[in-house]
């Protein structure tokens, strides 16, 4: 699944072709990818066609334009679940035969676009969403279907004090903490067991007996890991995730551990292992992450 990295480079790929321009015309072309959308697929096209998209925004995972018209309150909430892709096209372009939802909008610059939804596994989504404010800053709105979802580790207003009292408070281990999105949101499997790799900390090792100085060591690795997939275009192992153009990320190169089983680790030269964690897998060295007593 797309994590953070990912979807920060599709909003950042979407900004300047779609803040400040006018949908024209939508069209739905298989309704289960409107699942999370409160109504039917004609009331979707019928609030959308004609309204004016805003400056994408992100949350972890999630993906949404607010509407800066007809109405300010409701935005196009975008998630690209397990195989989602969102690419910019020419008015006139081929389509791809997993075309799910296609936007045509016209923007004041660029003049005419096309923004296609495109879903090999039909897991993703798109729906219009109220926006809410957020729990800790009334000033600041997300749609409602995210206002559950917490802040990601590159979010100015993450609250790195909320967060590690809340690690000593759980009982749980720490992989399953990282994965939590209502804890510390845009973190997935491939970017927790890098994260936990850089820091030197077991997947299993228990939140509550995780120190002060190792927690906030390990955030400091999410967040360079995060910065490292995000500069690299985020991490593609097949065709499922690109960017807006249809360009494939490049951080699967920059990998220390995940998908790595049986290779050296890169700081002590000892194999990397996989073992089954919560129906997927976790990657470590056993040497440099020491299984806890």
């Amino acid at each position: 699944m797309p994590e953070l990295p990912e979807v920060e480079v599709v909003r950042a790929g979407l900004e300047p072709a779609v803040a400040g321009a006018v949908v024209t015309r939508v069209e739905v072309l298989d309704e289960r990818s409107l699942r999370r959308h409160d109504g039917p697929a004609e009331d979707f096209v019928e609030r959308l066609t004609g309204a004016t998209l805003s400056v994408p925004r992100r949350r972890g995972k999630f993906l949404w334009i607010p509407l800066a018209a007809p109405s300010d309150d409701d935005a196009l909430v975008i998630h690209l679940g397990m195989s989602g892709q969102v690419l910019l096209r020419e008015r006139a372009a081929a389509r791809d035969r997993l075309t799910r939802v296609l936007l045509e909008v016209e923007h004041p610059d660029h003049g005419p676009l096309r923004v296609d939804f495109v879903d090999q596994r039909i897991f993703g989504s798109m729906a219009l969403d109220r926006l809410v404010p957020t729990p800790d800053d009334a000033a600041q709105t997300v749609p409602s279907h995210v206002a559950h979802i917490a802040r990601d580790p590159l979010d100015p207003r993450f609250d790195e004090r909320a967060f590690f009292a809340a690690l000593a408070r759980k009982q749980t281990t720490i992989k399953r903490a990282l994965l939590d999105q209502t804890l510390i949101s845009g973190i997935g499997n491939i970017y927790a067991d890098e994260s936990l790799w850089g820091a030197r900390v077991h997947y299993e090792q228990p939140t509550a007996t995780l120190s002060r100085a190792r927690a906030a060591t390990l955030l400091a690795e999410v967040r360079l890991v995060l910065g490292k997939a995000l500069a690299e275009g985020g991490t593609s192992f097949d065709a499922h995730y690109v960017n807006v153009n249809g360009a494939s990320g490049y951080f699967s190169h920059s990998l220390n551990v995940y998908g790595r089983q049986g290779e050296p680790c890169p700081r002590c030269g000892r194999p990397v292992v996989r073992e089954s964690f919560m129906n997927r897998g976790s990657h470590f060295c056993a040497f440099c992450q020491r299984a806890p007593r």
